[in-house]
């Protein structure tokens, strides 16, 4: 009975999902049409498939083999300890594009 009422739940935000996003692979940039649509998936991004907000901000439309590689990654980030490459926790930044801005209009007047 779990698995049923997983599978429902899946192809419910599956649905939602494919109503919400162009039906293009968010990584690849593969366009899908009706044939090929059973070959789009959908990505949580934190991986956490509990996780579905009604605006689909967990969620991105994959292809097959995106979708596999975002995952294989992931197994090989969780097996090293480390980010899975291109994933890596970002910084903030400190530059500040316009710092001085007020001290180079002075000058130019």
């Amino acid at each position: 009975m779990a698995r049923r009422t997983q599978a429902q739940l899946q192809q419910s935000y599956r649905e939602h999902a494919l109503k919400m996003f162009p039906w293009i692979c968010a990584h690849c940039g593969r366009e899908f049409d009706g044939k090929k649509l059973s070959q789009l998936t959908v990505h949580h991004k934190n991986h956490n498939h509990d996780d579905n907000p009604p605006d689909g901000s967990n969620w991105e439309l994959l292809c097959l083999y995106c979708h596999d590689n975002e995952h294989q990654r992931n197994q090989v980030a969780d097996a090293s300890g480390q980010a899975p490459p291109g994933r890596e926790q970002e910084q903030p930044s400190t530059f500040t594009p316009f710092a001085h801005l007020q001290d180079l209009l002075k000058r130019k007047t």
